[in-house]
């Protein structure tokens, strides 16, 4: 079966690595798919006139119900959609928007919520086509790059001394835009580094929203003790985690953070903001740790660096969570299954 893909692609963002992933899935099934970028396309025409090219394609599957889910509605193949996360706790808010949405789900064969909390948000906002949501968690695989040198990616994200090897560094990883909130921690963060020199937080990730791209490199610079790296390839950036004191998440919003997973399957601790998308996989002092304000966050972090137990309590819980919940086989057999459906 010759399927379309739509997803939005920027360069090492958690969508584009779920977008490949499953279409790796797709394809050892043996189907051939075609992943395509939604910013591309202008409207739905664009994409039903692709769609009936020589030869013609199949079926489609879009991630995100507006961005990707839209530029289906005029294709006469049976499509799927994966809620991206901005979709169902954002979008959905704009009147206008859920609209399309909800003519989006209805003519969907299928839609695949990453947890119970996003089906039950969607379940609420769109016409109920409860049947045909589908949970399915998104599966994670780590990979550490064995070349990497751990004082050099200080060195090059602007941290130096002599004592970087006594340092502990606060990994915020995340796509540059408003969304992802990088700047929510940073004053709290510089009076924390004030008292104790050896934290610091580096904050890394691909610059999606180039206006605010510029508006944390201007006010990074001027935070003490916060650094804005380079981004990196997956490998080097899941080394870099594993070096780290703590993963930290400060999204306003989330569908389900591939970097928390990530972390946690890395053996690394989770610092996570308090909110929907991040309590569907942070249990608090379980497998991970919880915050709801920056204060709260500086005092979660200086119990993490002070208390042995709490530390090794959540990674360990953490890496089972993942292992257990996040099986990258029961993903591929799942969407393999869906994809049946669009026969």
């Amino acid at each position: 079966m010759k399927l379309l893909f739509l997803a939005c692609l920027s360069p090492k963002t958690g969508n584009c690595t779920t977008a490949e992933r499953i279409r790796a899935h797709i394809e050892s099934a043996g189907h051939t798919c075609e992943l395509r970028d939604a910013a591309d396309f202008k409207s739905s025409a664009e994409v039903a006139s692709l769609i009936e090219q020589k030869p013609p394609f199949e079926g489609a599957i879009a991630i995100h119900l507006f961005k990707g889910g839209r530029l289906l509605l005029d294709t006469q193949v049976p499509f799927g959609v994966v809620f991206g996360g901005t979709d169902i706790n954002e979008d959905v808010k704009v009147e206008q928007k859920r609209a399309v949405m909800e003519q989006v789900l209805l003519k969907a064969r299928f839609a695949v919520a990453f947890t119970d909390k996003l089906k039950a948000e969607a379940e609420v906002f769109l016409l109920s086509q409860s049947s045909k949501i589908y949970v399915q968690p998104q599966g994670i695989k780590t990979e550490a790059a064995q070349s990497f040198c751990w004082s050099e990616f200080l060195r090059r994200s602007g941290v130096s001394g002599e004592d970087v090897e006594d340092l502990h560094v606060f990994l915020l990883v995340c796509g540059l835009r408003r969304v992802k909130d990088p700047l929510y921690l940073l004053e709290a963060f510089s009076e924390w580094h004030t008292e104790n020199p050896l934290v610091v937080l580096i904050i890394i990730g691909p610059k999606i929203d180039p206006v605010f791209t510029e508006e944390v490199e201007a006010i990074s610079k001027r935070s003490a003790g916060v650094y804005l790296a380079q981004e990196r390839s997956q490998e080097e950036l899941h080394a870099a985690m594993r070096r780290s004191a703590a993963l930290v998440n400060s999204s306003v919003s989330e569908g389900m953070s591939a970097a928390i997973l990530e972390a946690m399957d890395l053996e690394v601790p989770v610092v996570a903001r308090d909110i929907p998308g991040n309590t569907a996989v942070v249990q608090h002092e379980v497998t991970g740790l919880l915050y709801s304000s920056p204060q709260e966050f500086v005092r979660v972090s200086q119990r993490l660096l002070v208390d042995g137990e709490l530390r090794e309590r959540v990674v360990a819980n953490g890496k089972r969570y993942v292992e257990e919940h996040h099986s990258l086989d029961h993903e591929r057999e799942a969407y393999q299954r869906l994809v049946d459906t669009l026969h």
